[in-house]
């Protein structure tokens, strides 16, 4: 009987991983094929995550603001509200990769003094995007973070699902997903 558990488990290793025991091949993610950078100004509330390092004090009213600034940079200032009801607040830069319709975009956090170094800049890519762009989801080439974002504070079920799925398809983990939590 245990042979015959082994082989069963070995043949459902085959078809979770691929025959090596190796994972399935997830395809490389792409980014939207456009973005209209001055369109994607404005707020966006956090509706979900991946649960990260530098959001773990984070519990309530998470959002971003992005606006273009008068030099033409892009500032981003990310709010959330602590455990003790204080806002907490950071702000960064956002630069786009390639020409004025990438959708591949960085964001620093750290001081300006800093942006010569590589490291300091994160990936930003939008890889989800509706055409009314009320909703959609950011991530990086290696899927470790996820974040989706609405317009507003509340997002129809049906425009979020339809969204869950997308994401299935294209390789992630729709398990680590955290949603956020919004007053109002």
């Amino acid at each position: 009987m245990k042979a015959i558990y082994t082989i069963l488990l070995a043949l459902s290793a085959g078809f979770v991983h691929g025959a090596d025991g190796a994972p399935p091949a997830v395809p490389a993610l792409t980014p939207i094929a456009s973005l209209d950078v001055p369109r994607y100004m404005g707020t966006w509330y956090e509706i979900a995550k991946y649960p990260n390092s530098f959001q773990k004090k984070c519990v309530a009213d998470t959002r971003a603001n992005y606006s273009q600034q008068p030099d033409g940079r892009v500032q981003v200032i990310n709010r959330c509200r602590l455990a003790d009801g204080e806002i907490d607040e950071a702000v960064g830069a956002v630069r786009q990769l390639g020409d004025a319709q990438s959708a591949k975009l960085e964001v620093r956090f750290a001081p300006a003094w800093l942006s010569f170094i590589a490291a300091v800049w994160g990936d930003y890519w939008v890889i989800d995007l509706d055409p009314a762009y009320q909703l959609v989801a950011v991530s990086e080439p290696k899927r470790d973070y996820l974040w989706v974002l609405s317009r507003t504070a509340k997002v129809a079920p049906a425009a979020y699902d339809a969204l869950l799925a997308r994401l299935a398809n294209r390789g992630f983990d729709l398990k680590r997903l955290e949603l956020s939590v919004q007053s109002d």
